[in-house]
């Protein structure tokens, strides 16, 4: 049995490399060669990344993408095998990784529960147990008896979601799958995923929605073309995150054309539905964060 102080989730010097081909001969040139000639193109998808999460913990990924975070969740869960590296997972996981992912398309919705519980080492007994609360969950209606091959994007994320949330994961892992819902279901998410963690459960949380991030996380990881740029405090992670993302739209100095265009848009102001005598009119606003760096956040 775990204590709150042992590690679920322990990642060293994790690299995912990808030989590139120009096209498919290249490839069967080399894979027949004599002299091991090198023909490919080593693409680093991740890049001896290092980490620990700690039972109960939460983990926010943030990155570009195409930055490495899928990669580093499908070997966590097994799809993917590292190149160099080794990782250990200690507790039975619930994954979310790509919409629909595990599904089989001409099952039900209800034949894809008792799949996805097979999958993860329940007994049908067990499932039975659960389907109740989970089909209360999706909220789909009757839509659970059909092929979910006839499901909107909604539906098939409610779907997946109430399955991943409702069987008692040890570990939880979720990429971006909550993009798909509309508000009032993502409120829903969230409030089980506080409630799983309550129980102890250690949950990963891939996303773009930083203020998510910073309400629900505990620590964050900030992954940038295959390598770990920072990891620790979740605020700290997240605005130098941020920063960066907004460095090159948003801190540049104008350009003449850009000055001229500001000037344009300040002073064709409609005075139509304003108050006052407008001797006074704010025409340019600029952000400066703490360290007096100009900045779109607040």
């Amino acid at each position: 049995m775990n204590t709150m102080n042992e590690d679920t989730i322990i990642v060293n010097n994790l690299t995912k490399v990808y030989k590139l081909y120009n096209n498919p001969k290249e490839r069967l040139k080399e894979s027949l060669s004599f002299t091991r000639k090198k023909i490919h193109t080593d693409f680093y998808a991740l890049k001896d990344i290092s980490f620990d999460v700690k039972k109960g913990e939460t983990l926010g990924i943030v990155g570009k993408n195409g930055s490495g975070k899928s990669t580093l969740l499908k070997i966590l869960t097994g799809v993917l095998t590292p190149t160099t590296g080794n990782i250990q997972v200690n507790g039975r996981v619930a994954a979310l990784l790509e919409l629909g992912a595990g599904f089989n398309l001409e099952y039900t919705g209800i034949e894809n529960i008792y799949l996805q519980g097979t999958i993860m080492g329940y007994t049908r007994l067990q499932m039975d147990s659960k389907i109740e609360s989970i089909l209360k969950f999706a909220d789909i209606g009757n839509y659970v008896y059909q092929p979910v091959k006839t499901y909107s994007s909604g539906m098939f994320a409610r779907l997946a979601f109430a399955v991943a949330i409702n069987v008692d994961p040890e570990i939880l892992i979720i990429d971006e799958a909550l993009a798909v819902g509309d508000m009032k279901f993502q409120a829903k998410c969230f409030t089980r995923m506080n409630e799983l963690k309550e129980k102890g459960a250690t949950i990963l949380f891939v996303g773009h929605d930083v203020s998510s991030i910073r309400t629900f996380c505990d620590k964050a990881i900030w992954i940038h073309e295959g390598e770990m740029v920072k990891w620790g405090n979740v605020l700290e992670v997240t605005a130098d995150y941020m920063k960066f993302m907004n460095d090159d739209e948003y801190n540049k100095e104008p350009s003449a054309n850009n000055q001229e265009a500001i000037e344009e848009m300040t002073t064709d102001f409609e005075e139509i539905n304003r108050w006052g005598s407008q001797i006074g009119i704010i025409k340019y606003v600029e952000l400066f964060n703490s360290k007096n760096d100009k900045t779109s956040i607040i």
